[in-house]
């Protein structure tokens, strides 16, 4: 690291969405208790559990992680918990290189024949929304800009799902060429990964110095109506740590919605260390040095992200939003709604799975929907309670990081 990125301040930056921009341990986790979910008027059984953690998600039906399963509805696990976030991964390849999500070069991609098509994607989705209770939708990848027919995609899932909420998140370079189409085919909004105003800092983190055509991709987004736009910045100790509060500014001031994400062991490089996280506290706090935050009155509820109102210094009126994603000191399992589909049409029940459950071979195997609905509700039965296995904590001393990268399970 050079000593400029190594230095408290930084120099200006100018970015063409209006703003001028300066840049002026990870604790314990708490012992939380079995996740409570909407299970209110449902009567399920609980199995046991292999001492050695989650169930098996493709163990053959009839097994102990099956037990229980529910045979109708919507997509019930053993803690009470209902998923109805679907988030679909069209594509494993990136054009970037994140320091936090995958090596500098050597990854495996999936070959052609083992990613889901157009139409199999669209078969899914219409299955999840139509006989699971799906109420949303994000597209992931990878970067799902990497795909060609990506507005087909969408535009498929749109006609099937007039009134589902669709939401793509994407580094954003190259959005400016398509950002308009995709909100013609039925996109409604947007999460767009930018960890740092900086083109040095941009480009350590990325492996790519692209900083401008994810500015210019925002720019061509926010011209299309898509919104709202939430910016995703994973904060890396000794890196972009001092971006914080510019961030805040940045993005507020263009009519953004800022999100922090602490780092996660989801990397390429399996470097991740606990001693990097920028904990929430620790962002809560920054943040505070400059604006005034209010807890946002429409509450949580399952998402990921706690947010708050922005206001600045001496305003009565609201600025804009900041959210935290505090994954690893302050996990937000019991509250988990989201159900995900790698490009290979494998369902993973949670994030940090080390198992999955083929959805893809019934597709193309001719199952029926209710046959593929079962399969799915089989797979979120056994979802464990958090962070891959029945007990809590990414920074426990048997955590074990999923062989997948984050790209190529999908956000």
């Amino acid at each position: 690291m050079d000593a400029e990125h190594a230095s408290t301040t930084r120099r200006p930056v100018a970015v063409p969405l209006g703003a001028t921009v300066t840049a002026s341990g990870a604790t314990a986790l708490p012992a939380t208790g079995a996740p409570a979910g909407p299970s209110a008027g449902r009567t399920f059984h609980a199995t046991a559990l292999p001492a050695t953690g989650a169930p098996r998600g493709n163990a053959p039906r009839g097994s102990a992680s099956y037990e229980g399963a529910p045979r109708e509805g919507g997509l019930l696990d053993r803690f009470g918990r209902v998923a109805t976030d679907l988030r679909v991964s069209v594509i494993d390849k990136c054009n970037l290189r994140c320091t936090y999500c995958m090596p500098a070069d050597g990854m495996p991609w999936l070959p052609q024949t083992q990613l889901m098509s157009a139409d199999e994607i669209r078969r899914i989705v219409r299955v999840a929304v139509r006989s699971l209770g799906a109420e949303e939708l994000r597209i992931t990848g990878g970067e799902p800009l990497v795909r060609k027919d990506l507005e087909h995609i969408i535009a498929g899932i749109r006609a099937d799902a007039p009134d589902l909420p669709i939401s793509m998140t994407t580094n954003a370079v190259g959005l400016d060429r398509r950002a308009q189409a995709l909100k013609d085919a039925g996109l409604t909004r947007l999460n767009v990964s930018l960890d740092t105003l900086h083109p040095e800092t941009f480009a350590e983190l990325t492996r790519r110095p692209h900083l401008d055509k994810v500015l210019a991709g925002l720019q061509a987004a926010r011209a299309a109506g898509l919104g709202p736009i939430k910016i995703n910045a994973v904060l890396l100790a000794g890196v972009n740590d001092t971006e914080i509060v510019p961030l805040v500014d940045w993005a507020v001031s263009n009519g953004f919605e800022m999100r922090f994400i602490e780092d996660m062991p989801l990397d390429g490089d399996r470097s991740w260390s606990a001693t990097n996280v920028i904990p929430a506290r620790d962002i809560r706090a920054a943040i505070e040095e400059a604006f005034t935050l209010t807890a946002d009155p429409r509450g949580r509820g399952a998402a990921p992200a706690e947010r708050w109102e922005v206001r600045r210094p001496g305003e009565t009126a609201v600025a804009g939003h900041v959210g935290i994603i505090s994954s690893v000191t302050e996990p937000f399992c019991a509250a988990c709604t989201r159900t995900r589909v790698t490009a290979d049409g494998k369902v993973r029940s949670c994030l940090f799975s080390h198992e999955e459950t083929d959805l893809l071979t019934a597709v193309r195997d001719g199952a029926d929907d209710e046959g593929i609905a079962q399969i799915w509700r089989d797979a979120m039965w056994a979802k464990p309670r958090a962070h891959g296995s029945d007990r809590v904590g990414l920074a426990r001393a048997d955590f074990v990081q999923p062989e997948r990268t984050m790209s190529a399970i999908g956000g």
